[in-house]
């Protein structure tokens, strides 16, 4: 992997500039913001298509032994023993606080092999933080160098498959490994039903270049993947959920099982009990601005009195919504159509609690 400046580089850049990518900084890495056809219409193609994404920015990490199990479960507030083979898990690292310090998607791949996949920017300090599990158990944590690339939309099962490539007996959140040294999930981060796989580098340019082969297929930079993110209410982490956000206020407590939240002894464990006692401070919503004017990150959000009520964590527009898209947190009533007032650039503008997701998942399940 090489390094631009302070950056690193995606072990496909050759590919992405071959395809005109337009590149900037994200996560310490240098990434593919946009193509040719721009944010619009690559956004538009996965929704309707198949779109390729380069997310090898994200980091894999095995973690097996007699004690991964173990390791992981007072890591993360979820049951890895209750994992059937290839499932998969959306769960968390949370602090002392129950604050959150990364999310990511763990997929048992044996009696005592887990995988799992979490975000770039975060990639020490969740290591820092799973070998905090040694204490009592034994295992082994391999950070894996691999391309990881995702391909989203209705298209993408097909596209696979003519690719030579059959995944279709996975559905949403389960995972496999299809072939030596290659790990695959029916999991992504657009709302649509596609598939993560990551895949030795020495093989990733062949296989890249046969999917984009494929008319139905095109890269897709940064830039679209957040807007579609944003409409399939996906939460960014370091934006809509942070070290000093809890699984509560951010609406995700349907990710740690009732039993856990009531008797587990994860770290966070009492933090997040007592949290629930006191019942949650804040809401995360969806955020649809009156007219066509986005509004960003950090914007604040003023209830019909004038009184500050939370803040926008993530926001611009929907191109399949057809309209403005933001998420935020919001004190008080978060029930949908909720009038609020959001400050832009010294003026107020009309704003209402939407809910979400934007637009709807279109997972494969079952």
């Amino acid at each position: 992997m090489a390094q631009t400046g302070d950056l690193k580089t995606l072990p496909l850049d050759d590919l992405h500039r071959q395809a005109g990518a337009r590149f900037g900084p994200f996560a310490g890495w240098s990434m593919p913001l946009t193509y040719a056809d721009g944010v619009m219409k690559e956004h538009l193609h996965t929704r309707e298509k198949a779109g390729l994404f380069d997310i090898s920015h994200m980091k894999l990490f095995l973690v097996s032994g007699a004690g991964a199990a173990a390791a992981l479960a007072t890591a993360c507030p979820f049951d890895p023993e209750a994992l059937g083979n290839g499932q998969s898990k959306y769960t968390f690292f949370l602090n002392d606080n129950a604050g959150i310090i990364d999310d990511l998607i763990v997929t048992r791949l044996g009696a005592d092999r887990f995988m799992g996949v979490a975000n770039a920017g975060n990639a020490e300090i969740d290591q820092r933080h799973l070998e905090q599990m040694r204490v009592d158990t034994a295992w082994t944590l391999a950070p894996l160098n691999r391309v990881f690339l995702a391909l989203q939309g209705p298209a993408a099962e097909a596209v696979l498959r003519d690719a030579g490539l059959d995944l279709s007996q996975l559905s949403f959140m389960q995972g496999c490994e299809p072939r030596e040294s290659w790990f695959a999930s029916r999991s992504g981060y657009t709302g649509e039903d596609g598939f993560e796989i990551a895949l030795p580098v020495d093989e990733a340019d062949a296989f890249a270049t046969a999917l984009l082969a494929d008319k139905r297929v095109q890269w897709i930079g940064l830039a679209a993947r957040d807007s579609l993110r944003l409409e399939a209410g996906l939460c960014l982490h370091g934006q809509d959920i942070t070290a000093d956000t809890s699984p509560v206020d951010a609406g995700l407590m349907w990710a740690i099982p009732k039993a856990l939240r009531e008797k587990g002894s994860f770290i966070g464990a009492d933090a997040l009990r007592a949290e629930l006692a006191r019942g949650r401070a804040r809401s995360r919503v969806g955020i649809k601005p009156e007219g066509r004017q986005p509004v960003r990150p950090g914007t604040l959000l003023f209830d019909e009195g004038g009184a500050e009520i939370g803040h926008v964590t993530s926001g611009g527009f929907g191109p399949s919504a057809g309209f403005p898209v933001a998420m935020g947190y919001v004190t008080g009533d978060a029930a949908p159509g909720r009038p609020l007032f959001a400050d832009v650039r010294g003026k107020r503008l009309p704003v209402e609690i939407h809910a979400l997701p934007f637009t709807p998942h279109r997972y494969r399940k079952g």
